[in-house]
């Protein structure tokens, strides 16, 4: 499964925000997270929430595009019906 992010790093605490309708048309899965965007820190703690919040090992979510943006795609490796039904809960 692939799915597009918008990560806002040095927020207060991680979160997942939920979706967000860009001006293109495009939804994205919004998520702040409390790491500084250095050296992959940030990219990390958003691989880890949303890890967490999946019910998926960090392992199984790998970073594809965006890895200095905010907007990032990442693909997630399991059982795509049952990931998207976890995913609909987190919206």
């Amino acid at each position: 499964m692939t799915l597009s992010l918008r990560v806002t790093p040095n927020a207060g605490s991680d979160r997942i925000e939920g979706r967000e309708l860009r001006a293109d048309g495009e939804a994205v899965l919004r998520l702040r997270v409390a790491a500084v965007p250095d050296k992959g820190k940030a990219n990390a703690a958003a691989v880890a929430l949303l890890a967490k919040a999946l019910g998926v090992p960090k392992s199984a979510i790998r970073l594809v595009a965006g890895e200095t943006a905010r907007s990032k795609v990442v693909e997630i490796a399991g059982d795509g019906p049952s990931l998207a039904a976890r995913l609909e809960q987190l919206l």
